[in-house]
């Protein structure tokens, strides 16, 4: 019996010790590992209400003008945020002409509604914003409104006096054919029926936007730069244009 008894505990054992090695040499369940979580590019904010002063590379007349028409500028004085340079001075910025219209010939001015949206920084950065004009410096008496639309001159002045100078040559022409007054007053009706045929037969002043223009935009809405990408030391250079001549509004020549 003591032999068959040890036989058996040493099958058990040997069985045993095959189980444990099995598990023991058995593939192993790889350790999780936690992926590194995905971090967003710091963003640089050019906040909403920021103005930046533009200058004009082409020149816009109502004259021709239609929506879609680009437009071309160019920052004057860099935007510095807490001593950092987000937008150094002769970035570029696109835009297009939304609205044109013509001057009317009664009544009515010309108008040309600008949007800017895409401003490409001196690294060749480019980047997507909305501004609106809010003044811009012509050379003649345009003026901007809270909407972006630039409005063109008048020529009241101008108006009255080719109704007064037409007047006045038909006075004198009406006295020297009769040698009376009475041919005087019928010259200066004939005269200032011409003048005011002239004036509401022709259109009012083109709305002139002269190459070196000036552009005062806001931003209304913010503006995030990937910060990676801003690295100016630099303030920037813009370039040198000569700003338009000072003018005075003429009515067009033409009826159309």
């Amino acid at each position: 019996m003591k032999p068959a008894w040890s036989f058996l505990v040493l099958s058990m054992a040997l069985a045993s010790g095959g189980t444990l090695s099995a598990q023991q040499s058995g593939p192993q369940a790889a350790p999780a590992v936690n992926a590194a979580p995905k971090t967003s590019p710091e963003k640089l904010e050019v906040p909403s209400g920021t103005r930046l002063p533009l200058i004009l590379h082409n020149a816009v007349t109502t004259r021709n003008a239609k929506p879609g028409d680009p437009i071309y500028l160019e920052t004057l004085f860099p935007v510095v945020i807490e001593d950092r340079i987000l937008v150094p001075a002769g970035s570029y910025v696109q835009g297009e002409i939304t609205d044109a219209k013509r001057p009317g010939k009664v009544k009515g001015t010309g108008e040309i509604r600008l949007r800017l949206n895409t401003m490409i920084l001196p690294n060749g950065y480019t980047v997507n914003f909305n501004a609106i004009p809010t003044n811009t410096g012509t050379g003649g008496n345009e003026s901007t409104d809270s909407e972006g639309r630039v409005h063109g001159d008048t020529d009241k002045g101008t108006d009255i006096g080719t109704v007064a100078k037409s007047t006045g040559i038909g006075a004198a022409i009406g006295g020297i054919a009769s040698r009376s007054g009475a041919g005087a007053g019928i010259g200066a009706g004939a005269g200032a029926a011409v003048g005011l045929a002239t004036v509401l037969l022709t259109r009012g002043p083109e709305l002139e936007l002269p190459r070196g223009t000036t552009v005062d935009v806001i931003l209304d809405r913010s503006v995030y730069l990937d910060a990676s990408r801003i690295n100016f030391t630099d303030p920037g250079h813009a370039s040198t244009l000569p700003g338009p001549a000072n003018r005075e509004p003429t009515r067009s020549r033409s009826p159309f």
